[in-house]
């Protein structure tokens, strides 16, 4: 059974790898807030600002994988944990934690990301 957070992240990965505007549309609202962080000073806030954002900044398809799963759902809030790596990179792994909100035709209205980068070396 597919969920709607597993339909939103399927919408989110075709806008990942297209990076085509109709896509990103497809992926967020119009009124959506885009955190990069939980703490972001300068969210991305509307449509039109997480499609320029995404245009400035390609990611093409040949560059990254991603894996994930849905961890948990709460009313309309998702939980999805990721791994991106983007192979030949100088950071080429990351860990990801979305919390995303739902709109009830499937777009996600809140999106913030928690990322991290496995440490270089063992701590001493």
């Amino acid at each position: 059974m597919t969920t709607a957070a597993e339909k939103w992240v399927d919408l989110y990965v075709r806008a990942w790898t297209t990076n085509a505007p109709d896509d990103i549309r497809a992926t967020f609202t119009d009124d959506a807030v885009y955190k990069g962080r939980p703490d972001d000073p300068e969210p991305l806030v509307g449509i039109e600002a997480i499609v320029a954002d995404w245009q400035a900044y390609p990611q093409p398809p040949d560059t990254w994988s991603f894996e994930h799963a849905v961890i948990g759902v709460d009313g309309d809030l998702a939980f999805i944990q990721g791994t991106t790596e983007y192979p030949g990179d100088d950071r080429p792994l990351f860990f990801n934690l979305w919390v995303v909100r739902l709109a009830s035709d499937g777009r996600a209205s809140a999106f913030t990301e928690w990322f991290m980068e496995p440490r270089k070396t063992p701590p001493a």
